[in-house]
């Protein structure tokens, strides 16, 4: 919870001892800060602080709002801030995945305003998106997404009333996402060579994006994390998860996320060599977690819709990118290759006609 009176830094440069003492409750007599994440999120502003003092850890992670300003207003219109600071407030001691500590976090809910001051998890294994995950990480990933989906499964409709989600459902996303879609596709198109099987999908893409929502809300809900991808975990030293980056969180269909970690976390080659296997298994990790069976019925549809609707990621998220920068185009042309394979080899142009 926010300390009493706590401002909310508008930079990096305002998270001073004084500051980071009062809000985070810390005794902090000296700081250093570094930018880290670039390339890697663009929603929001990452830096590791270090931290001098008397029982303070060695250092925390700060999150800020973006330093590009489309970045910050699809942010702030998709309520992103809003939900992480209020995961972190509300819903982080019943995960059954590993999340960082959080020792402060703020959001101003008229303005883009926010901070959350976090525990650092630098220490554990990181996983290039990029190169891909391993089909072992893989399935430890899979199996506890199934247990975070379990947690919420079918009480996941109260955290939108709480404000703590978003339906997919919800009539934001088909308001936003057309438009910000079709800024995203104009630069990702003249930026950058684009495979010719998203070229065939991306113009009718905007007009199916209303009914792949609500298709994707209907039936057994869950909380989803939302951006369940390599970029977003850290592996311990037994081979857990640790889960960040909660700003996505919603309320809808399981596959949704389930979807996106093959279609965009795996190598084109894995992936197709093991997408049905693991789909497999994390139905039967659900199943073992209590989900009934009748549940659970027609979910490969679902993940054929929900890997159809993944284009939205790298194109929206190119609007808040330098794709001149090495690492972010990379990241772009990652996806984008990845969905071509998905959209081949699961037949996903079929779903628009």
């Amino acid at each position: 919870m926010p300390a009493l009176g706590a401002v909310i830094p508008r930079t990096i440069d305002e998270v001073t001892p004084a500051w980071l003492s009062g809000a985070a409750g810390l005794e902090v007599s000296d700081l250093e800060h570094t930018q880290i994440g670039q390339g890697i999120g663009v929603s929001s502003a990452l830096y590791r602080v270090r931290l001098d003092g008397r029982g303070c850890p060695a250092s925390v992670v700060v999150k800020l709002p973006a330093l590009d300003e489309a970045a910050v207003f699809t942010s702030t219109i998709l309520r992103m801030y809003i939900r992480e600071v209020g995961f972190f407030g509300h819903l982080a001691a019943e995960s059954p995945v590993r999340v960082p500590l959080s020792y402060h976090g703020q959001v101003d809910e008229a303005t883009s305003s926010f901070v959350v001051v976090m525990e650092d998890l630098g220490d554990q294994r990181v996983v290039d998106q990029i190169q891909g995950m391993s089909i072992a990480d893989a399935e430890q990933a899979v199996d506890e997404l199934a247990a975070w989906h379990a947690t919420w499964w079918g009480r996941a409709e109260d955290l939108v009333d709480r404000g703590l989600t978003v339906s997919l459902a919800d009539p934001i996303y088909p308001a936003v996402l057309p438009l910000v879609f079709g800024e995203g596709w104009a630069k990702v198109t003249e930026a950058m060579d684009v495979p010719d099987a998203i070229l065939a999908v991306g113009p009718r893409f905007s007009a199916a994006i209303p009914g792949l929502m609500l298709d994707l809300s209907n039936g057994p809900t869950t909380m989803i994390h939302g951006d369940y991808r390599a970029d977003n975990m850290l592996f311990d030293a037994d081979g857990r998860v640790s889960l960040l980056d909660f700003q996505l969180i919603g309320t809808g269909s399981a596959v949704y996320d389930l979807a996106y970690f093959v279609t965009q976390s795996l190598a084109r080659d894995v992936a197709a060599e093991h997408e049905r296997s693991l789909f497999e298994r994390w139905i039967e990790q659900l199943r073992s977690c209590g989900v009934a069976a009748a549940d659970l019925t027609g979910m490969w549809d679902g993940y054929r819709k929900a890997a159809l609707f993944c284009l939205v990621y790298p194109i929206v998220a190119s609007r808040g990118m330098d794709l001149d920068d090495p690492r972010q185009h990379a990241l772009v042309a990652c996806m984008n290759s990845r969905f071509e394979r998905a959209v081949e080899e699961l037949e996903l142009a079929d779903l628009l006609e």
